[in-house]
């Protein structure tokens, strides 16, 4: 799975150059979670590391800023990371009675679907998030994207199977009803014109969930409810203001993962996690261990803060978990430099800043999908000239190389209820803390588990063939539009050098003698053997990048 420590710090110049301390983490791990500089500062005088959070008040001038509740932060420890040679058991669940306020409600928060970046606006798009089905269409007559159940009313055909018509509605295949912005039936062409107007009633609307596009990325809300009509006045996405500065440049990352949001989110957690695979990192041997201290603040509904060494991190749930490396300059501007106010700093260079930005939403049981995006402020040339896919490449590389496994953790989990996780895990050393911290908010918040509705028992799906389960097309080409028109381009070459190839070979057989120069003749043997070795290679490289790539740690 995509790390914090493995993302996108190979995709940053000269970062190999900084002398991180190891509490970076590795490459894709993110070095350092965002928390509100007013709530968390570290207490070292030069850290390398610093974290901003922009937390605006109901005046802030930014309208799209999540208001969260100011906690009051106390600090929680994981067990003493010195080895021991008795069992030792992670503290004990707290037996605390929670009002019914203080429960973590699933379906009264913000879940992202897509990056812009990877939908088009002739077709809708169906996804699925907390067991709900939906579709993302736009609507060119408001100018906007829609969320909308993704089942007519007529027959409950999938309306992510449809198309968008000529006058920008979205539309049925199945019978052809079409349907506006607002949900409304536009039209039914069984219906006789001179009957009565039955594309008017309720029945024959489609329920339109509350949405917003922010910082690239449609959200939308899971309850259709009219009372949630207007729910963007109270509430919002939690917003990134880095992402909307133009002087940062990201790439967008998305990715339907065979295992749960709990495994997903514990991974991302997890700085222990060994980073083997990847030459730029630190020297260390292949167990790649070493302690590591990490002190867990006070845990409350809406997430925590951990602080390790020189690094923070910040966990929103249920989607967001994110921090901010700070690279040279002076830490303490950061948080000004994030939020535009620059005045009194403008000959001094801003400090360059690197987030690792992971959002992961729960799909359904032994599902779900995960958005990544590294906002930089420095070598913004790179990604002008090195296509997305590129480095797609490599993250689905690092997907893949705890993805089986993962899979089969979350298995095990499930056999011995998940509930139990405190006892079936032995997590003796405080490189566990955020992961521990993880679970405790779920259990105390959410009674250990997602509300699913009614839409799912919580059971597992079988696990399919390795091939089928590390599939890389239909979990991220088909969503991604970059590598999606990479594909298709490399299978156009291709077959080119195959025809080529055997076009040159057939021009060579059917010449005469003197019809072509002994010189032309053997130029052409050699260009189709080279022709046809290049189309097998690329043929290799297609499967292995965009098909399936086999990931075997015992011979890495």
């Amino acid at each position: 799975m995509i790390h914090a420590h493995h993302i996108s710090f190979a995709n940053s110049p000269k970062f190999s150059s900084q002398k991180v301390k190891p509490s970076a983490m590795e490459a894709l791990r993110a070095p350092s979670p965002v928390s509100p500089p007013s709530l968390i500062r570290t207490q070292l005088p030069k850290p390398i590391f610093s974290l901003s959070f922009t937390r605006k008040t109901p005046n802030s001038p930014s309208p799209n800023l999540t208001q969260f509740t100011k906690p009051k932060f106390k600090t929680f420890t994981t067990i003493s990371p010195s080895v021991s040679t008795e069992p030792t058991s992670p503290p004990e669940e707290e037996t605390e009675t929670l009002e019914q306020d203080e429960k973590f409600d699933w379906f009264s928060q913000w879940y992202a679907l897509m990056p812009v970046c990877d939908l088009d606006k002739r077709a809708p798009h169906g996804k699925k998030v907390l067991g709900l089905d939906v579709v993302i269409w736009w609507d060119k007559n408001d100018n906007e994207w829609k969320v909308f159940d993704d089942s007519c009313p007529h027959r409950l055909a999938p309306l992510s199977e449809g198309r968008i018509d000529q006058w920008g509605r979205l539309q049925c295949v199945y019978h052809g009803w079409c349907f506006g912005g607002s949900g409304d039936c536009k039209f039914i062409p069984q219906a006789p014109p001179d009957g009565p107007p039955v594309h008017t009633f309720q029945k024959a609307c489609v329920a339109v969930y509350p949405s917003i596009v922010q910082n690239g990325i449609v959200w939308f809300w899971p309850n259709t409810d009219p009372e949630y009509k207007d729910i963007l006045t109270k509430k919002k996405p939690p917003y990134i203001p880095q992402l909307d500065d133009p002087s940062f440049t990201f790439q967008m990352f998305n990715r339907d993962i065979p295992y749960g949001y709990e495994i997903l989110i514990e991974n991302l957690m997890d700085p222990a996690h060994p980073n083997t695979s990847f030459s730029f990192t630190i020297k260390q041997d292949r167990e790649g261990g070493r302690p590591l201290e990490i002190n867990v603040n006070k845990i409350d509904k809406n997430g925590f803060t951990a602080n390790q060494q020189n690094s923070q991190w910040q966990f929103v749930p249920p989607c967001l978990f994110y921090g901010t490396a700070t690279i040279g300059g002076n830490p303490d501007d950061v948080s000004a430099t994030s939020a535009g106010n620059t005045k009194g700093q403008l000959s001094q260079k801003p400090p360059r800043q690197l987030l690792l930005i992971f959002i992961c939403m729960p799909v359904s049981p032994g599902n779900s999908r995960i958005i990544f995006i590294s906002p930089r402020n420095f070598g913004v040339w790179i990604d002008k000239i090195v296509a997305r896919w590129m480095y797609h490449i490599g993250q689905n590389l690092i997907i893949d190389s705890d993805l089986y496994l993962l899979h089969v953790e979350e298995k095990k989990v499930m056999e011995a209820g998940s509930s139990n996780w405190n006892k079936i895990c032995f997590v003796p050393t405080k490189a566990d803390a955020n992961v521990v911290a993880f679970r405790k908010w779920l259990n105390k918040y959410a009674d250990g588990k997602i509300d699913w509705g009614n839409k799912f028992n919580g059971s597992l799906p079988p696990t399919p063939a390795r091939e089928q389960l590390m599939d890389r097309y239909w979990s991220h080409v088909v969503n991604c539009t970059s590598c999606n028109s990479a594909y298709k381009g490399l299978n156009v070459l291709e077959v080119s050098l195959q025809v080529f190839s055997v076009a040159s070979i057939a021009i060579v057989a059917a010449a005469k003698q003197g019809m072509i120069s002994v010189a032309a003749r053997n130029t052409l043997v050699v260009l189709a053997i080279l022709c046809f070795v290049g189309s097998k290679w690329l043929s290799h490289f297609i499967h292995k990048n965009f098909h399936y790539h086999d990931y075997n740690h015992a011979f890495r």
